[in-house]
């Protein structure tokens, strides 16, 4: 049997979550915060989300059994690794406890989840602390922008002597899609439009005093700036600090702490479903890998129909909404066809049908997503996990999705090199 063939037989194997792992609740940082300016480190950051997200869920330091943390470049931008060690540091009760940290790109923070569900599954512990993080405006943005370019991508490699690589490849993927299906400039215009807005109801978003005028999505040299090739300003997501933190339980421990508030298990969402692919590193191998197939990243279709499996869900018309991952429009034109809310290369007519937008037949980030509500780029996967914990809770405010039961997730990192689907439900 060839080595294809056991690994396909391996994963038809197992195709369903036969264990659930309960979210019992977190804490977001507000992304407007720049943790350099108000005297902050790294440190600070973490230990301030974990003391306010033990608050937010009802838990005692002394019940966590175990850590996880997200984080991508904290040696770049802060000269700190170990980022496990300052878990344990935060809090007394927490020297002991394990702790690792785990990286990814942008997806690290999917990646902690993963690792720590995996632990609950495996009955090693039984209420894991998964926390994201990253600090990114201590520098200035030029250097940040090269800091988050060549270690995510083939350093050396690919987009070598560019300015900007992340706004540079993504710019490829529009032009991809143009060469494709056809692609035209304000569809992107109008994503970036909806997240703003969608980040105007967050009280945690970076974005959410911006002003904008009736250039601001249009091709207005001064209003809106091009970064790179199809990318302009609007089209980008933040540069930003921030953390974010959920925690996570076997049913057994879930149950006990359901117990104490006095409220049933089935008030706690869980996560119904994963999905997680690894495509070779370089943008040029992906895209060549995928010519003459339907979707331009065949393996993020992959992950999110695994994601869909082993939830039990048909296809998307079995959510309720959607955060995904849109560090640049041309990212979330790509997510929406992806999905399957559109058919390959027709993700515009969910956009102008006003398909994704909060009211619509499946909005996608109501939280502002990574344009709108901002993008630490370790913590983001955390992120999108607690927001779908909001939705499916009731408890998301302004951005709430009405009546939400089931969400998803999709967490890419590099040029959807590590992709990484969750499926967040509420019985």
């Amino acid at each position: 049997m060839t080595a294809s063939a056991v690994r396909a037989q391996s994963k038809n194997r197992r195709t369903d979550v036969t264990t659930k792992v309960y979210i019992l609740g977190g804490y977001q940082t507000d992304f407007a915060e720049n943790w350099a300016r108000n005297g902050m480190q790294i440190a600070d950051g973490m230990r301030q989300t974990i003391r306010q997200g033990l608050v937010e869920a009802n838990l005692e330091a002394t019940q966590i059994e175990v850590a996880h943390v997200g984080n991508f470049a904290a040696e770049l931008f802060c000269q700190q690794g170990h980022l496990g060690g300052l878990f344990a540091a935060s809090d007394p009760a927490f020297a002991g406890i394990p702790a690792s940290r785990h990286e990814g790109a942008c997806a690290s923070g999917s990646l902690a989840i993963l690792a720590a569900s995996a632990d609950l599954e495996a009955r090693r512990y039984g209420l894991a602390a998964v926390l994201g993080v990253e600090q990114m405006r201590n520098v200035p943005g030029d250097k940040a922008a090269q800091l988050i370019g060549g270690p995510a991508m083939w350093s050396g490699h690919e987009y070598e002597n560019v300015r900007y690589p992340w706004p540079s490849v993504f710019s490829d993927v529009a032009d991809e899609y143009d060469r494709r299906f056809g692609l035209k400039q304000e569809h992107l215009a109008r994503i970036a439009e909806i997240n703003f807005a969608n980040g105007r109801r967050n009280r945690n978003a970076q974005t959410r005093r911006w002003t904008f005028t009736q250039q601001s999505f249009t091709a207005d040299d001064t209003a809106n700036p091009t970064v790179a090739g199809r990318m302009r300003k609007q089209d980008c997501g933040q540069i930003t600090d921030g953390a974010a933190i959920v925690f996570l339980a076997s049913e057994e421990k879930a149950r006990e702490h359901a117990k104490r508030l006095g409220i049933s298990i089935d008030a706690f969402p869980y996560i119904r479903g994963w999905g997680h692919r690894t495509a070779p590193i370089t943008y040029a191998a992906k895209v060549q890998a995928s010519q003459g197939q339907p979707y331009v990243f065949p393996h993020v279709r992959g992950a999110i129909t695994d994601a869909f499996r082993r939830a039990g869900l048909a296809d998307v018309k079995d959510l309720d909404g959607i955060e995904t991952h849109d560090c640049f429009t041309s990212t979330e034109y790509m997510a929406i066809d992806h999905f399957g809310i559109t058919l390959p290369g027709q993700s515009w007519q969910a956009v102008e049908a006003g398909d994704i937008e909060i009211g619509g037949r499946i909005p996608v980030n109501p939280s502002g997503g990574l344009i709108g509500l901002g993008h630490p780029v370790g913590a983001t996967g955390v992120r999108m996990a607690l927001d779908c914990f909001k939705q499916v809770t009731g408890t998301a405010g302004e951005y709430q999705v009405e009546g939400a039961r089931n969400f998803a997730t999709l967490n890419i990192g590099g040029s959807a090199t590590t992709t990484v689907s969750l499926v967040v439900s509420r019985d």
